[in-house]
This record gives structure tokens, sequence and C-alpha cells, in this order.
């Protein structure tokens, strides 16, 4: 539409990998194993869609940085914290209106064969 503003967008954080020790296992929380991480940010880009100024939006390269320290640097149990604090991270940010974040545990500690076990969160 002539003359109408974009306001609401979406940026995207897609498959993010970083190596962690989650679970409930002992052997999980000792033997540090690959997660990959998605998250979509809702942002309200009027300003940056403008100003075309990374000062005006939500700066996807240091969010990474942040996921990724998450997932190194901290110890949860569950698929279910780990994507709760991810949420919390990006939430921080208060241009971020609502993030969805989905983890994928690479390699489950399970004896059926399956590609991976995930959680999506939405904050």
């Amino acid at each position: 539409m002539a003359g109408s503003v974009l306001r609401m967008g979406r940026i995207a954080i897609t498959g993010l990998r970083a190596v962690g020790t989650h679970g409930v296992l002992p052997e999980e929380r000792e033997r540090a194993q690959p997660f990959e991480v998605d998250l979509v940010l809702d942002v309200d880009v009027a300003k940056a869609g403008v100003s075309d100024d990374l000062a005006d939006t939500v700066d996807y390269g240091t969010l990474a940085e942040r996921v990724a320290g998450v997932v190194t640097g901290e110890q949860h149990q569950l698929l279910e914290r780990l994507a709760t604090r991810i949420a919390e991270v990006a939430r921080e940010d208060p241009r971020v209106d609502a993030v969805s974040v989905t983890v994928r545990k690479l390699r489950p500690p399970v004896p059926i064969a399956l590609e991976h076990v995930s959680v999506t969160v939405e904050a």
C-alpha cells in the first residue's frame, strides 16, 4: 500500500549450533554434545526500515553469540529449561515483542535411531 509504514517483522536465526552439557543423565552432564537452536523474533521494524541503521533493530549477530553462550556456558537438565533460558535472553531486548525458540538435541541418549529430539517454547 502506498504511504503505509511496515511495523511488525520477523527476524529468524536458524540452525545455530553449539556444544553443551545439558541433560538428565550423568554422562550428558559430563560429556558435551551438539545442540541446534532456531529463533524467530517478532520485532517492530518500522524505525530500522526507514533509518537503515543497525542501532534501530535487534542485532542478530550479538544475540546469536549470547544464545551460543547459554548453550555452552550454562547447564540444564531439560530441553524445556534450556529453551526457556534462550527465550529469556532474547526477550531482554525491549524491541522483541515475542520469540519462538526451538532447541534440538542432535544425539539424544535413546536406544532408538532418530534424527533429533526438540522442544519449542514461545514467549
